[in-house]
């Protein structure tokens, strides 16, 4: 509540009903219960009883009405609004004695798409041990995603963390952004490459010890394979000390698929040996399970309306809040917690005023 305080209120003055922060409390926790929607969430604060809307703020004797919320969404600064929850995120998701690990990658919000406007692209940072939001940042289009993660980079200290980016992030400047903050990256390296990713093949794996781990679920049994040797001296990336080829393979009801990349890191061996390489690619990966799907799947996020001037990422983000949240209070199935959440406010408070 401290934090959705600091957010500058972009309205007039005069005709003010509802404090600033309670609009946004109150969007924040009808999404923690499951709206999707600005009629959803308009539902949800005219069905809650007054106590539980003063403890969010609310000092009139009605909520704010579908129509505020919607005004004051479109209306807000979605930048310092991501900037400011993601550093809250950031305080809460600090381990000590261990490195911190986070996956940056981008999602378009297609469902914002209209005839006049384009949808926007959100470049996320994601924690991997906590499965996070600690930062987000908008652009007109996926092709400006590069500066975007760079520009997102600027906004955290670096210091003693690791990054993890995909194929298309893998750049000097970005290299050289990362270890002058003091920080290590774990570059991919794909087809789109074709020179770096020819370079990397040609290394003499077929000398190097592998590590080897099989998983089995849901159907599917997928085997990794690592193998890591010192960076030789051409490749240019700043810091560059390791280059691992990781072979996963993965057979779904009798399909099988292999998938070779490349790695380049800055972490040395000491510091990333194969099976910790191998776990901070796996959870670079899981940016897609535990973000990306879940807004689109759990939240709906690619069929939403919302699509009215800066409405699209603000909801965006009360999403990605509200999954953030949800994790940092032990909720992995958010689906789960989302209907927990819907069936009492009280632990929608809960969450709100203790996090």
């Amino acid at each position: 509540m401290e934090v959705l305080k600091t957010v500058p209120d972009p309205r007039q003055r005069r005709g003010q009903r509802h404090g600033f922060a309670a609009v946004l409390a109150v969007g924040l926790a009808a999404v923690i219960a499951g709206a999707k929607s600005f009629v959803a969430i308009g539902e949800w604060v005219a069905h809650q009883p007054l106590e539980v809307l003063a403890d969010l703020g609310v000092t009139a004797r009605v909520g704010p009405a579908e129509s505020t919320i919607r005004r004051v969404f479109t209306m807000i600064d979605p930048d310092c609004l991501d900037q400011l929850l993601g550093a809250f995120m950031w305080t809460r998701t600090h381990t000590v004695g261990q490195r911190r690990v986070i996956a940056l990658d981008g999602k378009t919000v297609r469902g914002a798409r209209s005839k006049t406007t384009t949808a926007p692209h959100l470049v996320a940072a994601l924690d991997h041990a906590t499965g996070v939001v600690v930062g987000q940042l908008a652009i007109t289009a996926k092709s400006n995603e590069i500066p975007a993660v760079q520009g997102l980079l600027t906004l955290f200290d670096l210091q003693g963390v690791v990054v993890t980016v995909d194929a298309m992030h893998t750049q000097t400047d970005t290299a050289e952004q990362i270890t002058g903050a003091g920080g290590d990256y774990v570059f991919t390296v794909k087809g789109n490459q074709p020179k770096l990713y020819q370079a990397c093949k040609d290394l003499p794996w077929k000398d190097v010890p592998s590590r080897t781990v099989t998983t089995r679920g849901h159907g599917r049994t997928a085997t990794r394979t690592i193998k890591a040797v010192t960076a030789p001296a051409w490749v240019e990336f700043a810091g560059a000390a390791q280059i691992a080829q990781l072979r996963r393979t993965v057979t779904t009801h009798g399909k099988r698929t292999v998938e070779v990349v490349y790695l380049i890191t800055s972490a040395d061996h000491r510091a990333a040996p194969p099976p910790t390489l191998a776990a901070w690619i796996q959870g670079h990966w899981g940016i897609e399970n535990r973000l990306h799907w879940v807004r689109d799947v759990t939240f709906d996020e690619d069929r939403s309306q919302v699509r009215t001037g800066n409405a699209p990422q603000v909801m965006a983000t009360l999403r990605s809040t509200a999954i953030s949240l949800l994790r940092l209070s032990g909720v992995q199935n958010i689906a789960q917690g989302l209907r927990h959440h819907a069936r009492d406010p009280e632990t929608v408070l809960k969450l709100l005023l203790t996090c």
